[in-house]
């Protein structure tokens, strides 16, 4: 009978940790390549849910649970990158994977945790107001805690929903609170409270989606440029032999001017794969005359090297009559530069790009120019913080975003790159220009939508057009802060008041 019971506690357990486990997992399918939006509000609701009646403890666990379902499916990619292309054994590649998957999943469990440690009422003030504001911050905080890691906030999900038009006003943050507001206030009409005030606002909410998507935000500045982006698909493990930058460099070149002419050509991150002063006197000139010919501009990928002073930058440079450069921003944490530098040695050394300890560019760097329009440029990881790319508006006409994915592989992550670049290009109201080194490339309007896009794995040339914009969304004159200020309240406002009550009480 002792058995019985133990075996049927067991099963029991194993069910409750299955399901936000399994629910988590299946949130990813809310973003690309699939992109059922609709998914991630569900999976939501599923986990408040299962937050209504446990204790503190059991909320920490389920929500962390989730959240290895949920980063655990959507960027295994960690792994193929450390890897595959670091170069790094297995069992330790698996191991950095794991260790990132866990402390991301901190994050949703240390919610649940204070949300049922703080506010043990279940009503409908918790799930349309606390629940939702709590999720929104931790997503914040994810983006800006170490560095930050803003991948997978459930506002990108919803890219191709009614949602999607709410970006220019609310921003990313502002899209996953009110996907986590839906995921409450469904919660709310199944258990019967407020329902006439939750459908109301569930209307509101997502017909007003509809109704913003008709508002232009920004106006058409001048007209339509002509823009192809080169995509040379050279392998990761080749593309920093010395012995192949020749032949990387006359690829570049053939495929630029093997089309006909055009506004803008925009080559990936690091597509030159040498640092500025090590490339042939031979070359850049050639290319400056011939865009010359043509009108064209240039912007390319490259690194550089400040020999006086011996630090060394991840750029983009513009060919554009004069040669001026980007030096990247926000560098990726043991990818681009060590923390910790002085603590660990050389561990970076052992990864696949050379130097690979960048110095990070300074904040208010002038706009580069093309093809006569200031164009607000950001260099791979970058395209994930919103207020950093809106930081170039509004007198950015246009956007470009250069990278290289191939570090990722055949995995999810450069679909969710783009899809990234698309709600950047949503919040802001400019089109935006993404060239990657293997795919995926694109030419998104303003919009959000892609216009034109390349095959992964493959050389190509992606040619289109697009319109250069002005003018401010609400995002871009008031960034987070709107959202954020008002999900501080939410949060800390019903603790406030309940200690306050604690306090008041007799028999406290």
């Amino acid at each position: 009978m002792q058995a019985h019971v133990t075996a049927s506690a067991t099963l029991t357990g194993f069910r409750r940790a299955l399901l936000p486990l399994v629910s988590g997992a299946a949130g990813v399918l809310a973003f690309a390549p699939l992109g059922w939006y609709p998914v991630v509000i569900a999976v939501l609701a599923v986990l408040f849910h299962g937050w209504l009646s446990v204790t503190p403890r059991r909320a920490f666990v389920q929500g962390g649970l989730f959240g290895i379902g949920f980063f655990g499916a959507g960027i295994s990619w960690v792994y193929v990158s450390v890897h595959t292309y670091g170069h790094v054994a297995a069992p330790v590649s698996a191991l950095v994977a794991a260790l990132f998957i866990l402390i991301m999943s901190i994050f949703p469990a240390l919610l649940g945790y204070l949300l049922r440690r703080y506010l043990p009422s279940t009503g409908w003030g918790v799930l349309a107001g606390t629940l939702p504001a709590g999720w929104v911050i931790t997503e914040w905080l994810r983006g800006w805690l170490f560095t930050g890691f803003p991948w997978l906030n459930i506002g990108a999900s919803q890219v191709d929903g009614p949602l999607a038009a709410w970006l220019p006003v609310l921003g990313e943050y502002g899209v996953g609170w009110l996907a986590a507001l839906s995921a409450g206030l469904l919660l709310a009409l199944l258990h019967g409270r407020r329902r006439i005030t939750s459908l109301a606002l569930l209307v509101a909410i997502w017909a007003g989606g509809y109704l913003l998507g008709r508002v232009d935000w920004v106006q058409p500045r001048g007209e339509p440029l002509t823009v192809s982006l080169v995509q040379g698909n050279v392998a990761q493990e080749q593309k920093w032999l010395p012995e192949n930058m020749e032949g990387t460099l006359a690829l570049y070149a053939e495929l630029t001017f093997a089309g006909p002419a055009v506004d803008l050509v925009v080559w990936p991150e690091t597509a030159i794969p040498a640092f500025y002063h090590e490339v042939d006197e031979g070359y850049l000139p050639v290319i400056e005359a011939r865009l010359a010919q043509r009108h064209t501009s240039l912007l390319t990928g490259i690194p550089v090297l400040d020999r006086e002073n011996w630090d060394y930058y991840n750029a983009v440079l513009a060919l554009n009559g004069e040669q001026t450069f980007y030096f990247k921003q926000h560098l990726v944490a043991f990818g681009e530069y060590l923390p910790l530098r002085w603590l660990i040695g050389d561990a970076l050394d052992a990864l696949a790009v050379p130097n690979a300890d960048f110095t990070p560019g300074k904040p208010g760097q002038p706009l580069l120019h093309a093809a006569g329009y200031p164009v607000g440029t950001s260099i791979c990881f970058e395209v994930a913080f919103g207020r950093l790319i809106a930081a170039a508006l509004p007198e950015a006409a246009l956007l470009v975003n250069v990278s290289n994915d191939g570090w990722f592989g055949n995995s999810l992550a450069p679909h969710q790159h783009l899809e990234i670049a698309r709600v950047r290009a949503l919040e802001t109201g400019r089109p935006l220009l993404r060239a990657t080194n293997t795919g995926i490339s694109a030419i998104i309007d303003h919009r959000g939508g892609i216009t034109v896009r390349s095959p992964q794995f493959s050389q190509a040339v992606v040619t289109g057009s697009v319109l250069p914009m002005q003018g401010s969304t609400p995002f871009v004159r008031f960034g987070n802060w709107p959202v954020l200020g008002i999900a501080w309240m939410c949060l800390l406002l019903p603790v406030i008041a309940r200690n306050a009550v604690t306090k008041q009480s007799p028999d406290a």
